[in-house]
């Protein structure tokens, strides 16, 4: 598990801030450059040539994708979501996508931030804080009438008052645990093929060709398999986080 653990950078171990240690650690330094790259390619795309070139094309593709989901969603009022949505969508797709590089920059070994539930969770819990703003600056007290759903005999309104509430608050921490898990699991699945692999050409060839090949021709195919779960874990994330504002914005 020394993959996932979270070690201090440049020295910064004895950094404090009121009793607290602020170190900057591998993951911040991942999830720095994961928003520098994401500014990079947004910035890169926005020349807004009359006909564009690929990095535009590139970038009006994902704002397209977003907006698209948006509006599926919520309707002609979820655009103004699109680069709150936008910005999540692509931060953690970069922070997934970097975390997969075989190889470290600058020196760095690669780190998948999103594979901790602290760095998840917070997103889930700024985009259900979004939410909550949403639906009270929108709705007043009308937006408790979310967690009774029309039809609902007045006998069961206090259980079915309850059971929606608590369905509600549980939901950034499944967000969170979705895509925590879904990073995790895909890196240790990896991690155990490749001591199959090591293992087996150390203990000699007629074992290297039983397990060490038939592990290394998986793991090519869970690689593959990584790059895909990516995009869909990113993509998840934001479609959940606009069911959400839905709710908020469309409330009945």
């Amino acid at each position: 598990m020394h993959q996932f653990t979270i070690q201090p950078m440049f020295g910064t171990d004895q950094l404090e801030l009121l009793g607290y240690n602020i170190a900057i650690t591998n993951s911040t330094v991942w999830m720095a450059i994961s928003a520098i790259a994401l500014w990079v390619f947004v910035a890169g795309g926005m020349k807004r040539q009359l006909v564009p070139g690929r990095w535009q094309m590139a970038v009006e593709s994902f704002t397209g994708l977003i907006d698209d989901m948006l509006e599926a969603n919520i309707g002609k009022n979820g655009r103004k979501y699109v680069p709150y949505i936008f910005s999540l969508f692509m931060f953690i797709l970069f922070g997934n996508v970097l975390g997969l590089l075989p190889l470290g920059v600058i020196g760095l070994h690669p780190f998948t931030f999103t594979s901790h539930f602290t760095v998840t969770g917070i997103l889930a819990i700024i985009s259900f804080g979004i939410v909550l703003i949403v639906g009270f600056a929108k709705h007043k007290l009308h937006f408790f009438s979310l967690f009774v759903p029309h039809g609902t005999p007045v006998p069961m309104i206090p259980i079915i008052f309850v059971v929606e509430m608590i369905s509600f608050m549980v939901r950034p921490f499944s967000l969170g645990l979705r895509l925590f898990v879904a990073m995790m699991a895909g890196h240790v699945l990896l991690e155990v093929l490749s001591s199959f692999v090591i293992g087996s050409s150390n203990a000699g060839m007629q074992y290297f060709a039983i397990a060490g090949i038939p592990s290394f021709l998986l793991m090519v195919g869970i690689c593959a398999l990584e790059i895909l779960v990516a995009g869909i874990q990113a993509y998840v994330f934001a479609l959940l986080t606009s069911v959400y504002l839905n709710d908020a914005e469309n409330l009945h």
